[in-house]
């Protein structure tokens, strides 16, 4: 369909986001599985909860516009999403598999806050301001997932991506574990 006006973008940029939603919702399981923090796991688990419910608020503009929003395919999720997948399949260590998804989530969110705001703005043009409120409900939730996934990447990832693999091997058993409590600046309690 030719775009030819704001409202032909306006559809378009729907029809885009709900395909980006679509992929997004296929692919985080097999991140969540992939991840070996627990934080992560759980920052992941919610969003995946959040990206079904934003699915839902696109259906509801969809219907309300009398539109149906699939059949468009949106490139610029699948060739990120790809790249976390090449990510997964290169064998990183736990830790560092852990930065790399958050990277890759992270270049999701900014997608999707990119296109939820021009979605917004042209709903708002468009003078439709239950839709434009919807869409700035997504783009909240997508700007809260970004801090937070930046948060778990400062306080725990990185950090433990900074260790070597082989503490334990290397240092004996017990090591990572006298390693990580030295990192919380915990005392060391083993005799």
């Amino acid at each position: 369909m030719p775009i030819q006006s704001l409202h032909d973008l306006y559809l378009d940029t729907l029809r885009d986001l709900y395909s980006a939603e679509r992929q997004i919702i296929d692919a985080f399981p097999r991140m969540i599985e992939g991840t070996s923090h627990d934080k992560l796991r759980a920052a992941f688990t919610e969003h995946l909860d959040q990206t079904r419910e934003q699915v839902r608020r696109l259906d509801a503009i969809a219907a309300d516009l009398g539109v149906q929003l699939s059949g468009k395919t949106c490139r610029g999720i699948q060739g990120i999403l790809a790249e976390g997948e090449e990510l997964m399949r290169e064998g990183a260590g736990p830790g560092v598999l852990d930065a790399a998804l958050i990277s890759a989530a992270q270049r999701v969110e900014h997608y999707e806050i990119a296109a939820y705001g021009c979605a917004r703005s042209y709903a708002t043009a468009l003078d439709r301001g239950e839709d434009a409120a919807a869409l700035q409900e997504t783009l909240d939730e997508e700007g809260d997932a970004d801090h937070k996934l930046t948060q778990i990447a400062v306080t725990i990832v990185n950090r433990d991506a900074t260790r070597p693999i082989n503490v334990e091997r290397e240092l004996g058993p017990g090591a990572r574990l006298a390693d990580e409590r030295r990192a919380r600046s915990e005392p060391d309690t083993r005799l």
